[in-house]
């Protein structure tokens, strides 16, 4: 009997995949791979993931990896068709999926990549992970020759380049005609019922404030799905209280860009990104002939809006926190507050704290304490320094905050810590 196949997904070719990531990788230089949507390499050329040997450097597992590129083509699906991400040893990677009879069928992963200086990144990601053992940080820095270096401002462009071959092999042009057609079909009656609601409430007509307002909040959460429902029933308030003056919704849609452009700027985008969609609005406004038209480009452009701001404050974050540990790093001898850090970065304390503990996973001064208490360390294995010596060298106000924090941290006193370590280290040598 002949072996079972699989019949071949009508959209997925592997030799066109195989082919566009082959052409990509050697016009770029960097790693580009072809995996199906469970995360198995068909084909790679140039230095991806298979190439890198920095998570068997760590002791990391594979599937880590696996599972991190897995979820960058879930999220490339949800938001517009490209990713950038980091794995877990801090490379950065974008991913475009290849898109099967119902699903994606496959992926093509360009990276992994360093997206900041090399020296930067030995210092923050590379002493992370490493920093406990020295032959094994001294076989990371040496592996990193390998590994390219590509700057911030092309790996956006680059992800529009993958983003436009896939879409080829996809045929997005075809099923992007037909899905407009549908989405504004279904637009139009979403906003309907909303309107429906808003006339069974009876209440006094009045400029939506709050919609608007709760729309910037979630806009400025990241939060897509609700941004555009939000705008939706946005949409709805303006038209009900319109009178059916096209005119006068035109006016508050461009004073609602105003608001979206500054909040995209309190995000952490650059002004000129963050200024795009009033630009677009002004040379397409006079096109836009009714509220159909004008209600549909207004949805389109928040979804691409978003998609941009949620990638870029992706790649911007992983910079920004690297710049904040730069800066911790030198200054923790001296009193520091989120506030002061926050400021020599050029951002908001609120923002800081919550992108910090968005990508570290714990708090600005947690970490601060865990670099306070590292530092301690090394003083208190190789030197006879005082204790308050080193507790004023590290930061510490007074001896008596530094043990505490010392035993919270180490699970021991400084001194305790400082017999043991310097005893191992007495009898190495005496072994020696």
């Amino acid at each position: 009997m002949a072996p079972k196949t699989t019949a071949p997904s009508l959209h997925f070719d592997p030799e066109l995949a195989k082919s566009c990531s082959r052409a990509f990788s050697i016009a770029t230089g960097l790693g580009c791979t072809v995996s199906d949507a469970h995360g198995l390499t068909l084909y790679e050329h140039g230095y991806g993931c298979a190439s890198c040997e920095l998570c068997g450097i760590a002791g990391l597992p594979h599937e880590n990896c696996i599972y991190a590129h897995n979820y960058g083509m879930t999220a490339a699906e949800r938001f517009g068709g490209r990713y950038i991400y980091f794995c877990p040893m801090g490379l950065t990677c974008f991913v475009s999926p290849i898109i099967g009879d119902t699903a994606s069928a496959a992926k093509i992963t360009v990276g992994p990549f360093i997206m900041v200086e090399k020296e930067d990144f030995i210092d923050c990601e590379i002493q992370e992970h490493f920093g406990d053992s020295p032959e094994a940080l001294k076989q990371a820095v040496a592996f990193l020759d390998k590994i390219p270096v590509v700057l911030p401002e092309k790996v956006q462009e680059l992800s529009v380049l993958l983003f436009m071959a896939a879409g080829f092999m996809n045929n997005l042009s075809d099923e992007n005609r037909f899905l407009s057609m549908a989405r504004s079909d279904s637009l139009q009656k979403q906003i309907s019922t909303y309107i429906q609601q808003m006339k069974q409430q009876a209440a006094p007509l009045h400029y939506p404030f709050e919609k608007e307002k709760t729309l910037i909040q979630s806009i400025s959460h990241y939060d897509k799905e609700g941004s555009l429902q939000y705008l939706k029933e946005f949409l709805a308030a303006l038209l009900l209280n319109s009178g059916g003056n096209l005119e006068w919704m035109k006016s508050r849609i461009y004073e609602f860009l105003v608001l979206l452009s500054r909040t995209a700027i309190d995000g952490g985008a650059q002004e000129s990104d963050a200024m795009r969609p009033l630009a677009n609005y002004q040379k397409a406004a006079g096109t836009l002939k009714s509220f159909d038209t004008l209600s549909a480009w207004l949805v389109k452009l928040l979804e691409n809006f978003m998609d941009g701001f949620l990638r870029y404050s992706d790649t911007r974050h992983g910079n920004l926190i690297n710049r904040c540990i730069q800066y911790m790093d030198a200054h923790y001898s001296q009193p520091l507050s989120l506030e002061q850090t926050a400021s020599a970065i050029g951002l908001s304390p609120a923002y800081l704290s919550r992108i910090f503990r968005k990508e570290t996973g714990i708090t600005f001064n947690h970490y601060l304490n865990q670099l306070r208490i590292t530092k301690a360390k090394d003083l208190l294995r190789h030197t006879n320094m005082r204790l308050l010596d080193i507790a004023l060298l590290t930061g510490f106000e007074d001896q008596s905050y530094f043990t505490k924090v010392f035993r919270r941290t180490a699970g021991l006193s400084p001194s305790d810590y400082r017999k043991l370590r310097q005893g191992k280290t007495s009898n190495q040598e005496e072994h020696n």
